[in-house]
């Protein structure tokens, strides 16, 4: 990839003559002739160096790299000056400048400071990038999981945020999908941009188009002023659109438009307003099973879904229980005032055998009332409702035979048999047998592994 610099100069002599040098080099080379000028071109090419004279009208080069250092914090800057002092040089290097250059520059110095720039550049944007990755990951309650599924979720969400490609998550209600949503716009170059969230079940469909592309005065009964819609509104961030395909087939048409030209029109107005937004979309149907259905416009759905993010149920994710659950008690620590440290055993066998129909969503309502009514240390069984306090009765598979141990049966051999036949009753479905069975899908694998090597071949096979 091409590194970029831009040069800041009111000079029109020196900013030539860097940026012939620059190019030659092999670097991408944007060009300023005054510091607020630097700053619009540095907002817009985000360069890896920025060489700047110190004295120039309005905005000097202090002050350039000063705004810099809140908008383009990984961008190294290079001062130069004409008259340059100690005192100049140590004020710049106080202020963050990677470098003090006196005219005229020594082209040797320069060729080999500014590869050294760029790398402290690239290593910055690397760790601004990791943080905000980790609190994004990591952070209280949101997207926490080191689970192989949630893993392939972090993955994808890190390759598609810095992309301007619009998004289809899909997944049951509870999983995250808006959080999801809000990750991709917070790790992404829009960051800095609005992040509006629309709710299309939620909203009547007389209200919903109004609510997306907005109003003119007087364009229906009770439109008593102009109101500008969700994309206007997001212009140079993001929207998100959850639930679509509640969305009636005329607006999804609409909808469309808007993907294909960026342009929307208010209703009751002639006009067209230009928008720049990245869409982010979701659903908890099976899309295929909407387009068949015809509540999901095909054309639609493959407009929105060029990157596409499932998000797993809580149930597929059994082993990111515990971590949920801590982190969800110092959430509710610091919003009740409580100094719960963690759950009792009890409390956790019950919450890791609950199906979570509600998924991670269920969770936190589980967890946010148990903190309430807790007035010790510890949450036990006792202080979760009774839907998680007690283990969920296994469904018996249609045809499914019985399971009787006589006094005595040693118990890994009990376990052993029951395993086996609870995957012969679920048609060797393991995901099926290991929610049965009240236990992760990796539990179950590992253990059919172990019965493999014990002679049992057949029970290791892939669904």
């Amino acid at each position: 990839m091409t590194r970029k610099v831009l040069i800041a100069d009111d000079d029109a002599n020196t900013r030539e003559g860097l940026a012939g040098l620059l190019s030659g080099w092999g670097y991408a080379v944007e060009q300023a002739g005054a510091g607020d000028e630097a700053l619009d071109r540095a907002r817009a090419a985000q360069p890896a160096v920025v060489i700047s004279d110190l004295v120039m009208p309005g905005m000097g080069g202090l002050d350039l790299l000063r705004a810099l250092a809140e908008e383009l914090p990984f961008a190294t800057v290079i001062l130069l000056t004409g008259q340059g002092t100690i005192d100049d040089a140590v004020a710049a290097m106080k202020e963050g400048a990677y470098d003090f250059l006196t005219k005229p520059v020594e082209v040797s110095r320069l060729k080999l400071l500014i590869p050294k720039a760029a790398e402290k550049a690239e290593a910055l944007r690397e760790v601004a990038l990791l943080r905000r990755r980790v609190k994004q990951i990591w952070g209280l309650g949101r997207l926490v999981g080191t689970s192989a599924a949630m893993q392939a979720v972090h993955r994808l969400i890190e390759l598609a945020a810095p992309t301007p490609a619009a998004v289809l998550i899909t997944g049951e209600s509870g999983t995250g999908k808006e959080l999801a949503a809000r990750t991709l716009h917070e790790l992404s170059p829009r960051s800095r941009g609005p992040f509006v969230a629309v709710n299309c079940a939620a909203i009547p469909e007389t209200l919903l188009e109004s609510e997306i592309f907005g109003h003119e005065k007087g364009a229906f009964t009770g439109a008593l002023e102009r109101r500008p819609g969700c994309f206007e509104l997001a212009h140079e961030g993001t929207i998100f659109l959850d639930e679509i395909a509640e969305m009636s087939a005329a607006l999804q048409a609409k909808f469309l438009r808007i993907l294909e030209d960026g342009m929307v029109r208010r209703l009751g107005s002639k006009a067209e307003i230009k928008v720049d937004v990245r869409v982010l979309a979701a659903t908890n149907k099976d899309p295929e099973q909407a387009m068949k259905a015809g509540t999901f416009r095909e054309d639609l759905y493959y407009r929105l879904n060029v990157v596409s993010l499932t998000m797993p149920p809580l149930r597929d994710r059994r082993e990111d229980i515990p971590l949920l659950v801590q982190a969800f008690i110092e959430e509710f620590n610091g919003k009740y005032d409580k100094r719960i440290s963690s759950v009792g055993d009890g409390a956790l066998d019950a919450l890791m055998a609950h199906a979570w129909p509600g998924n991670v969503r269920e969770l936190r309502n589980s967890m946010e009332r148990a903190a309430i009514v807790c007035e010790g240390s510890l949450i036990e069984a006792a202080h979760l409702p009774s839907s998680p306090a007690a283990r969920p009765p296994m469904p018996a598979a249609p045809g499914a035979a019985s399971v009787a141990f006589t006094v005595g049966t040693n118990l890994e051999e009990a376990e052993r048999v029951l395993i086996l036949k609870t995957l012969a009753a679920a048609g060797n479905n393991k995901t099926q047998a290991a929610h049965t069975l009240g236990i992760s899908l990796k539990t179950l694998h590992n253990k059919l592994r172990r019965y493999a090597a014990g002679g049992d071949g057949k029970a290791a096979e892939d669904d």
